[in-house]
């Protein structure tokens, strides 16, 4: 099959990652276009990957007319993935969006119902999935070689101080932990789980002394169906010792226990799974080949999935679990209570 046409949209830092360190190397997509609105951005495109100035635009419309993509990578910062989404969705174009797609349950399922109607691919990047060890613990979730599983525990710890320059973006958030870093944590306990979420009790704040402005620290109770229970602790300001991005996970079964943990980024050697038995010894379990992790991952089956026309793993409509996931969980740290998770085969509602 020919390269999917692909225009990116969003070019600050992170997008520009994207175009010089994940689109490069999937050679199933071809980019024909980039857009920004800041002329900046553009600047330091062209500046940092060559990047001719025939595929460098200012307007979404006027770069699909020059160049006639056939789908869209959206990179931009939270504020801009619903109407970003929803524009190229109603211009035609398949859409491969950063998570979270939505701030919201009801913005998200609108841009669910827009795709299908369009008859588009709406994917998520949850790039988390697309490494050896969650995918590994999946698998042994699903095959019982343990028993019935009854609880998780995550732990999640980083110290991100402000920089030299001020605070980064995150740090100026108004939820850098439950809503920027979490929904990784969140998608990842669904899938591995293959569950969705029935109720949560969360809290979240923000030390005084921390660099940011919101909540950098939560712990959370999640309650899943079949009377699974996953305990969350996340934080930005930790002074423990460092998790890998994927975070640090014991998962409690009627026959043992697994440990595992996952770099979440290119070095797939810090991806371990350790099985530990109730009668026997521990041992490390063989992990599944990943050929591309991460990004490379998401962006080689958003094409796949386009070119044969089939729904991508973490399709938008899937990924309305991990969005009401996440916004109960800030509803319930915003409340002080627990929140009730109700689903259904279209939706997921708080």
């Amino acid at each position: 099959m020919r390269p999917l046409r692909l225009l990116q949209i969003g070019l600050g830092p992170h997008g520009r990652a994207w175009a010089q360190r994940v689109i490069p190397d999937v050679h199933e997509v071809e980019p024909v276009a980039f857009v920004d609105s800041d002329p900046c951005a553009l600047d330091a495109l062209r500046r940092e990957l060559n990047v001719p100035a025939d595929q460098c635009f200012e307007s979404l419309n006027e770069a699909v007319m020059a160049t006639r993509p056939q789908a869209l990578l959206n990179t931009t910062a939270l504020a801009g993935h619903v109407p970003v989404t929803r524009a190229a969705l109603d211009l035609g174009l398949h859409v491969l969006v950063e998570k979270p797609f939505a701030p919201d349950l009801r913005s998200a399922q609108e841009l669910v119902d827009l795709a299908a109607a369009n008859h588009l691919v709406l994917m998520v990047s949850q790039n988390y999935r697309f490494f050896p060890a969650p995918r590994a613990v999946a698998s042994l979730v699903h095959e019982a070689g343990l028993g019935r599983l009854h609880e998780v525990a995550i732990d999640f710890r980083r110290y991100s101080p402000a920089g030299p320059t001020g605070r980064g973006r995150h740090h100026l958030e108004e939820q850098p932990l439950l809503v920027d870093m979490s929904i990784h944590h969140f998608d990842l306990l669904r899938m591995i789980l293959n569950r969705e979420p029935e109720r949560i009790h969360c809290e979240a704040w923000n030390p005084e002394w921390s660099g940011f402005s919101g909540p950098s620290v939560a712990v959370a109770s999640i309650v899943f169906e079949d009377g699974v229970v996953a305990s969350y602790r996340g934080s930005w300001v930790s002074a423990g010792p460092v998790t890998q991005w994927a975070g640090d996970w014991r998962m409690e079964f009627e026959r043992g226990e697994i440990h595992w943990t996952g770099a979440a980024d290119r070095d797939m050697t810090q991806d371990e799974v350790v099985i530990r038995p109730r009668q026997g010894e521990a041992h490390i379990a063989t992990l599944p080949v990943v050929p591309r992790p991460g990004t490379l991952g998401t962006l080689t089956e958003f094409a796949s999935a386009v070119q044969t026309g089939r729904q991508p793993e973490s399709s938008g409509h899937d990924n309305l679990g991990s969005i009401a996931l996440m916004t109960a969980a800030v509803e319930s740290a915003t409340r002080r209570d627990s929140v009730t998770i109700s689903g259904t085969e279209e939706a997921l509602a708080v």
